[in-house]
């Protein structure tokens, strides 16, 4: 492993810091425990009304006639708006690339006439308490002329397909080729082995625990649009409410209360907050949204639903020659803002060689509009989906080659660093190697493998799966500059202010929506000026205090915000230094900061406490150096250069099929992670568990489906099978360390490697297990009939059931 990096000046780091790397218990838990948190919901203003938003019950078509006459009449009812009563600007999110490569389309913030998908939102009731506003919506009366929904990317693409956007020829909003290097061909016709895998995954719902919604008021005094929401990208928020309203952004300040998850839903500006800011602005009254389970469930922000088409070139030694690829994702009715449809096809096409060594690399990315709800960022983006194509390429060389599937992985991981790919993006040190020889002798040290070839001699069904793959985080400006992005998000902004008790206030850009930034953040600027994390606030979710931030997405808030946080610290370091040195009447290099307090190098027994320095600095400004401010504060910005950093990680797990039923029990995960200095642990694991749980529910249970007319068929949890306790296995864990070399911490991102790697290691534990049956299975989620039909002999099945037969065709 790789020492740690020198973070900066010895002088403004604590000598030998005690936080950092520690699992001290989470600060935001006493009130969140207590039940005194303040959650969006909890917010009560007087006079507040509520709002609900007339739904679309049509996918496809158009409204001729909307009728609210009776809804404005009703008792309690304070107002009802159409888009042509609120006037209100799209949303217009762009990529910077031709026609060819990316279609522009708005989306309104109330559907005016045509309808592109059910739920979409095409007027705004507001009434004096939520049950009124309920009723109200079953008075309102719409007719609407059908026309033909597409559902599938097959339908999309079909010739004379009927056209969700009129702009978007064959329903394709992105369409991009990419690293088409010089030897792909060559690769492929001069293989020992060529493999081929064609993967689908489902589409999904992100789940927060706390659902999307906003409160809006107008505060007379400050002529200030106050809007309450639960973002992860308040300044994002706050942008788009000006625009679309057309007011000065100085006129709207967004604030963030306790947020109960995110998971990347709100690191989108949905619609609804802006048309109910705009209904307050109207009645100049607050007015309250909240998301109900049924529209969060069918309305709201969608992911994952892709379809990979892949093949891979191999020596007979196991190395990969050539990688080919071509991916489609569905991104519903419109992009999302400010990603565009291009998140996720761009993702995928730019990452997927992922920890392999690939010389060589084609790749064309579609992103295809269908009459369903939009998609934006879910947890991990498209890296779920391609680490689990890579890996069973893999597994399928392997098999090729009649090679162990952990040396063909061995034979093509990366291993010098740093490591500039075919792809053009340069990976930094990590331990792939490692992480997969400590995953592998994990479970064999506790017999898994054993078990396993006992259990098939006795007729039972266990296999075990793993996947190896890196999780790009703190992406920085130039990695988003690269999509061409019409908005670049990158950069952090932190301020530091102490006070005359010595205790500080820090702000940060990020957004905690469950992952501990009062802690861990608190825990940095505790190591860097030498006080108690009791002694530090972190402030944020404020865009009236908080100078401007892009909000937490791609694992970038302790990566990017942490080291702003840190620089931020750094300075003030410095300040209290000079300050010091001047009242102790000592040159500058003789003072460097303790507990508390600046003391003398070479008489440490003598110093000042940061009160006396904060006391002058403040009360006593006379005092200080004449090129020295009054106060105590600093602010510092941070960017990283370059492609990012990269956490990685090694999946394992064992499962068991059981026949009849076709249930899939996982009796052992483990993951070996490393995401560089782990500022508190507890966290980091808290992290990869609750991810690889999502992960498993994308592998196993959760999936979003319509019906022919594009009517969801998962309106409740009925119908969407989220995995509970009794599912989700205890998780292993280990920890590497590999620093990373231009974070202020050492820190790597953390937030979606659990994710990413869970639903591949799944998918290939369930294949090992079905190795007896000449079937493997490629989609995901993996439903029981599947299992089940396999274990039973079945052969031949339709391709939209995701099987392969080893000694046929691909799919």
């Amino acid at each position: 492993m790789m020492s740690a990096p020198s973070l900066t000046g010895p002088e403004t780091m604590l000598r030998g810091g005690s936080w950092v790397g520690r699992s001290v218990r989470r600060r935001e838990d006493g009130r969140l425990l207590r039940g005194t948190g303040r959650f969006l919901d909890d917010i009560e203003l007087p006079g507040m009304v509520h709002a609900q938003f007339v739904r679309s019950t049509i996918a496809a078509g158009t409204f001729a006639d909307l009728r609210l006459d009776r809804v404005r009449e009703m008792s309690g009812v304070c107002a009802a708006f159409t888009a042509t009563d609120l006037d209100l600007a799209p949303m217009a999110p762009s990529l910077d690339r031709p026609l060819s490569e990316f279609v522009p389309t708005e989306m309104p913030i109330l559907a005016d006439r045509e309808v592109r998908y059910v739920g979409e939102p095409i007027a705004i009731v507001v009434a004096e308490d939520a049950y009124r506003v309920e009723d109200a919506l079953e008075s309102v009366e719409v007719t609407y002329h059908y026309t033909q929904a597409i559902t599938g990317m097959t339908d999309a693409l079909a010739p004379e397909a009927p056209l969700v956007h009129a702009a978007a020829a064959n329903n394709t909003l992105v369409d991009v080729s990419m690293f088409d290097t010089e030897g792909v061909d060559e690769a492929f016709e001069s293989a020992d082995c060529v493999v081929s895998v064609t993967c689908s995954t489902g589409r999904q719902n992100a789940l927060p625990m706390e659902t999307r919604g906003a409160i809006a008021e107008w505060d007379e005094r400050n002529e200030q649009l106050v809007v309450h929401t639960p973002s992860q990208v308040p300044h994002q928020v706050r942008t788009v409410i000006s625009k679309c309203l057309g007011i000065d952004e100085r006129k709207v300040r967004v604030i963030v209360p306790d947020m109960g998850g995110g998971f990347g839903i709100k690191c989108v500006v949905g619609r609804e907050e802006v048309a109910v800011a705009a209904a307050a602005l109207r009645l100049r009254r607050p007015v309250k949204w909240i998301e109900d389970r049924r529209d969060a469930l069918t309305a709201s922000f969608l992911a994952r639903e892709q379809h990979y088409e892949a093949k891979a070139a191999f020596a007979a030694d196991g190395s990969i020659l050539a990688l080919a690829a071509d991916v489609v994702c569905d991104m519903g009715a419109y992009s999302c803002y400010p990603f565009t449809a291009g998140i996720e096809p761009l993702m995928a096409a730019t990452e997927m060689p992922g920890v392999y060594r690939v010389p060589e690399y084609r790749v064309r990315a579609r992103a295809i509009t269908t009459n369903k709800a939009p998609t934006a960022p879910y947890r991990g983006v498209s890296r779920p989906q391609y680490v689990m194509v890579m890996e069973r390429l893999m597994e399928r060389a392997a098999r090729e080659l009649e090679m162990d599937p952990l040396e063909v992985r061995r034979q093509n991981l990366i291993d010098v660093f740093p490591y500039t790919g075919v792809n053009n993006v340069t990976y930094d040190p990590g331990s792939y190697r490692e992480s997969l020889d400590l995953c592998e002798s994990v479970l064999a040290d506790e017999g898994w493998f054993t078990l396993r070839d006992e259990a098939r001699a006795e007729g039972r069904h266990v296999g075990i799966g793993f996947s190896c793959f890196s999780e790009r985080t703190g992406y920085g400006s130039a990695a988003f500059a690269a999509r061409k992005m019409d908005v670049v998000p990158g950069f952090d902004i932190s301020e530091i202010r102490m006070d005359t008790s010595g205790t500080v206030v820090v702000t940060t850009g990020t957004l905690s929506h469950g992952q501990s930034h009062e802690t861990t953040m608190a825990q940095i600027v505790a190591d860097r000026l030498g006080l108690s994390i009791e002694q530090v606030r972190i402030s944020q979710g404020d865009t009236e205090r908080i100078t401007y931030g892009f909000g937490s997405f791609a694992s970038r808030s302790i990566t990017i915000g942490g080291s702003a946080v840190a620089l931020a610290a750094g300075k003030l370091g410095e300040k209290l230094l000079d300050i010091a040195a001047h009242l102790l009447d000592t040159h500058r290099e003789n003072v460097r900061l303790g507990q508390g307090r600046v003391e003398l190098v070479d008489e440490p027994t003598r110093g000042l406490s940061y009160r006396d320095i904060a006391d002058v600095a403040y009360l006593k400004a006379h005092l200080l150096p004449k090129e020295c401010e009054p106060g105590l504060n600093a602010t510092a910005s941070f960017d990283v250069a370059g492609d990012g950093t990269f956490s990685n990680a090694t999946h394992g797990v064992v499962v068991e099929l059981h026949p009849g039923t076709g249930k899939v029990e996982i009796l052992r995960y483990y993951c070996v992670e490393d995401c560089g200095v782990a500022i508190n642990p507890q966290v980091v694991d808290g992290q990869a568990r609750g991810g690889i749980a999502q992960g498993i529910a994308g592998a196993l249970f959760e999936e979003v489906t319509y019906d022919p007319t594009g009517q969801p068929l998962v309106a409740s949890f009925i119908d969407y099978q989220v995995p509970t306790a009794s599912e989700i296995p205890d998780v292993g864990i280990s920890h590497l360390e590999t620093p990373c070399l231009f974070t202020e911490s050492g820190a790597k991102g953390a937030g979606e490697g659990g994710t990413i790697g869970a639903p591949a290691a799944v998918l290939n534990a369930v294949n090992d297990a079905l190795s007896s049956t000449g079937i493997e299975l490629d989609n995901t989620p993996i439903h029981p009939h599947m299992v089940a039909a396999a274990l039973a002999g079945a052969h031949g099945h339709d391709a939209a059931d995701g099987y392969t037969e080893r000694q046929g065709e691909q799919r």
